[in-house]
């Protein structure tokens, strides 16, 4: 097992999804499907959660974004991927999943991580870049420039966009876009 998939690995065990799931849905916890959280929003599925946080290559220490962060989940597994030294903040447009990831992060012990509420029609949190890491739940359609604006030199961003999971690079020349072509992904859109 590759060191980037223990880490990732090991931030799963620690950071249970049930604990991010309405409680009628936390007996199906294992199942790996995206599960309703209420808001038209979903938890992903594990697997695509895993591939996601294995492309990301988070080292520990990171400054961390989260777009689309929902019931909390990927936020807290940032968080746990980052460690102590790092920092992890996430975003979401709908207030009522602001609140309750908000809720289930202050159950586990995570320094330095929070969730923000959206502002209205800004992507992501440019006024607190740039980030090492940006990772984003919700399918964009095309990579956004606005987030890629958002990425230090020498970060990375992984996201879906039209159904294709991208590995984006910010270096001192610019972004080089990634697909992956071997996988489809379905995710609610990013608004």
């Amino acid at each position: 097992m590759s060191t980037e998939r223990a880490r990732v690995a090991e931030a799963f065990l620690a950071t249970p999804r049930e604990a991010f799931l309405p409680p009628e849905l936390r007996h199906r916890a294992a199942v790996d499907a995206p599960l309703p959280i209420g808001h038209g929003a979903t938890n992903s599925q594990p697997w695509t959660v895993r591939f996601m946080l294995e492309r990301l290559q988070v080292p520990a220490g990171a400054r961390v974004l989260d777009v689309g962060s929902g019931s909390g989940w990927t936020t807290a597994l940032l968080a746990r991927l980052t460690g102590p030294r790092g920092s992890v903040v996430g975003v979401e447009v709908v207030p009522e999943l602001v609140e309750l990831g908000r809720a289930n992060l202050a159950r586990f012990e995570l320094p330095g991580v929070r969730i923000e509420a959206a502002a209205p029609g800004v992507l992501g949190l440019p006024d607190l870049g740039p980030f090492d890491r940006i990772l984003v739940s919700a399918d964009a359609g095309a990579v956004p420039a606005e987030l890629e604006h958002q990425l230090a030199i020498g970060g990375r961003m992984v996201l879906p966009a039209a159904g294709v999971m991208w590995t984006v690079v910010r270096d001192k020349d610019g972004w080089v876009r990634e697909p992956d072509h071997e996988h489809r992904f379905t995710f609610v859109p990013l608004v």
